[in-house]
């Protein structure tokens, strides 16, 4: 494993891909200065930089007012293409209710204990024993099963994704039982520190949706640089034409990475853009 200052780099950046919380941005969630001018220098120089994020598009207020031209960022691990400027959902790959339905009933049997959140393109509902944050106006609590069913199917916003959280397991071991009970029917990834699972749509991640996006503008893999810290970047980390882990990262997302950089908090990101910049 190579480091920031000497990993390969592609011949020509054409764009960068960066993971948010535990890569991009600090761990107080904020954008280093150095870190927001080195993203205003890759867009200067005519490097796209998406942002490729768990988090749906209401929770991007932190980088908003960085992103250019395209003002996309990729939210929901890959199941949602979202116009930053004005919010609007530009593409959509949902996790089909019925299946997740039987996800559900399936961590209910194995994991006693799960509790679950549903995310919908609307924004996000929760049952009552899920762990509590800042409520989302308009959230309703519910369980999953009432949260998922529709009167009439087809008719109900898309479902981006399903939350699963658990008490007392590992979060690696959750979710490495989660992908063998029931992987054949859906994606199943994490980003917290805690056993919380992200539940997407079979085949739907971070890496598939940005190779659509990159493919929408002819440029290759090879032509992009990547950033993540969590299993959730693993795919993306392992596509990009170069990557990097952060110093802070999971063993996951070393082992997929071709480099790792420095944390999240010492500016991680920004090391590895001043290095592409210089090398221009």
């Amino acid at each position: 494993m190579t480091s920031a200052t000497d990993s390969p780099l592609p011949a020509v950046t054409r764009l960068i891909a960066t993971d948010l919380d535990g890569t991009l941005l600090r761990d107080d969630k904020t954008l280093s200065d150095r870190t927001t001018a080195a993203l205003a220098a890759a867009e200067e120089a005519g490097i796209e930089v998406f942002f490729v994020t768990g988090r749906p598009a209401r929770w991007m207020e932190v980088v908003s007012p960085h992103v250019q031209g395209h003002g996309m960022a990729i939210c929901a691990n890959g199941a949602a293409v979202v116009d930053l400027h004005d919010g609007t959902l530009i593409d959509v790959h949902p996790l089909d209710r019925g299946i997740a339905l039987a996800v559900v009933d399936i961590l209910r049997e194995s994991a006693p204990g799960v509790s679950f959140a549903v995310e919908l393109a609307t924004g996000i509902h929760y049952e009552p024993a899920y762990p509590p944050f800042h409520m989302d106006p308009g959230a309703t609590v519910a369980i999953a099963e009432k949260l998922l069913h529709e009167e009439v199917p087809g008719t109900g916003a898309p479902v981006l994704k399903v939350l699963a959280h658990h008490p007392e397991l590992a979060p690696d071991a959750f979710l490495t039982l989660a992908r063998e009970l029931a992987g054949d029917r859906a994606s199943f990834t994490r980003s917290s520190p805690t056993a919380l699972l992200e539940i997407s749509g079979l085949g739907v991640s971070k890496a598939r949706t940005l190779a659509a996006c990159c493919a929408e503008r002819g440029i290759a893999a090879g032509e992009v640089v990547a950033f993540g810290d969590m299993p959730n970047d693993v795919e993306m980390l392992s596509w990009a034409g170069a990557s990097f882990a952060m110093g802070n990262a999971h063993p996951a997302a070393v082992a997929a990475a071709s480099g790792v950089t420095l944390t999240n908090d010492e500016d991680g990101v920004a090391v590895v853009i001043e290095r592409i910049l210089a090398a221009r």
